[in-house]
């Protein structure tokens, strides 16, 4: 794992920092660019879902951030386009600085949420320079968005895991080595990760019963990931996917009792449905079935051919697309280059719906 950064110092205990001069901005402010669902509040800016970021331009030489979260959540940090290690997150009101010694002139730095919501929720109440320091413009979108609609494989459960039979970690859990990062990295979009592991449509991973009261039918709609009380206003909603790509339906077979055909296409359909609600006919749906072929593949299948929806595609992610050794990580689930064979396969489809060239880079 790279180094871990847990440089923390809780606000209340670090009068000695008064001697250093500071200035600081709002986490609200324009100048900071947020990619994913967030909300904001007079306290700062919240979010929880994997995958969430935030980026911004400025001038001095360090940068920190004064943020707090209900439990413990990891970042991926990047200065000036180049990985700069993990931050832990938790507490209140702590003050964390991100990066110190830089030189003069202009400097980017980008945070990313690696761990889901279960894992808390962040919130992010503002951003300190050096003294004479300043936020610059906010960097340029790149005009393209994916939005990713899945369980424990888009949020990248275990990708940094070294083995099948190591247990899941939080520590591990990295969504930018899953497959939607990977494919929103290659097509140069930003993307938004609705996701949580062990989700299905219909049933999540080991439900004493064939349909669970909360799916992922349900919380698509949802600000938080783990908030039920506030939901997602798609129409005041800072983006609008180009593409929405859902990979559903491991959790629902995975164990008895299954769905059955009837209450699986229920679910499946009401989250086509809030889709369609949200974003209209013309967004391209590619519904991805897993590797479990029966009955998920059919149901999936069957979908797409009848559903009343448009612009509806169908994928697979079969068995044999990656080994049982070197390609798993924490609890049997992909790891980094089991993630990468998984985006290898459904980059084409991408391309395809959304007409948007194959670039000749590495897929990473």
């Amino acid at each position: 794992m790279k180094r871990l950064f847990l440089l923390a110092l809780l606000l209340t205990g670090a009068r000695g920092l008064a001697a250093r001069e500071y200035t600081e901005f709002p986490a609200a402010s324009p100048q900071i660019r947020y990619v994913g669902r967030t909300l904001v509040t007079d306290d700062g800016v919240s979010f929880d879902w994997s995958g969430t970021s935030f980026e911004c331009r400025f001038t001095g030489r360090s940068f920190a951030v004064r943020v707090s979260d209900t439990k413990k959540n990891y970042y991926n940090l990047t200065v000036d386009g180049v990985p700069a290690g993990t931050v832990a997150l938790c507490g209140r009101d702590s003050l964390i600085v991100l990066a110190s010694g830089l030189g003069r002139g202009e400097h980017t730095l980008r945070m990313q949420k690696r761990t889901e919501g279960e894992q808390g929720r962040t919130t992010l109440h503002a951003v300190r320079l050096d003294r004479g320091g300043r936020l610059l413009d906010a960097p340029p979108a790149p005009g393209r968005h994916i939005e990713f609609i899945g369980n424990s494989l888009t949020c990248g459960y275990g990708t940094e895991g070294l083995s099948a039979d190591e247990p899941f970690k939080a520590e591990t859990e990295n969504c930018d080595k899953s497959f939607s990062c990977i494919i929103a990295r290659y097509f140069g979009a930003d993307c938004t990760l609705i996701s949580h592991s062990g989700q299905g449509a219909a049933r999540n991973y080991g439900y004493e019963r064939s349909t669970s009261p909360v799916t992922m039918a349900d919380r698509i709609g949802r600000t938080f990931d783990t908030d039920e009380t506030r939901a997602w206003n798609f129409a005041d909603s800072p983006y609008r996917p180009d593409i929405v790509v859902i990979n559903l339906g491991t959790n629902d077979f995975s164990t008895p009792p299954h769905p059955t055909r009837e209450e699986f296409r229920a679910a499946y359909l009401r989250i086509l449905a809030t889709l369609r609600g949200a974003y209209g006919d013309r967004t391209p749906i590619l519904c991805v079935a897993p590797r479990v072929e029966e009955p998920a593949f059919a149901y999936i299948r069957e979908i797409c051919d009848e559903a009343p929806y448009p612009n509806l595609a169908f994928a697979a992610v079969l068995p044999g697309y990656c080994n049982d050794g070197s390609d798993l990580g924490s609890s049997a689930h992909p790891n980094y280059t089991g993630q990468r064979k998984m985006a290898m396969l459904l980059i084409p489809y991408v391309s395809t719906l959304t007409g948007w060239s194959i670039p000749p880079v590495a897929i990473e």
